[in-house]
């Protein structure tokens, strides 16, 4: 099993930002955001709580186990 994300979906669908614009919101450096975003690298625990909280969601609505 692999864990996968939605943010793409989410940042293209709801918010409608470019990755950078969506890093900022999000706080995070963008080129971290990039590889939360492309599957290539996931944040620790904190920082995923922090993401699902500043978007208005669970965890599990973000990461999830394909």
């Amino acid at each position: 099993m692999a864990v996968k994300n939605r943010l793409r979906e989410i940042r293209m669908k709801e918010f409608m930002m470019e990755p950078t614009e969506f890093a900022d919101m999000l706080q995070v450096n963008p080129k971290s955001y990039y590889q939360w975003e492309s599957g290539a690298s996931r944040p620790n625990l904190e920082k995923s709580l922090q993401v699902a909280k500043k978007l208005n969601r669970n965890v599990n609505d973000i990461w999830y186990l394909e």
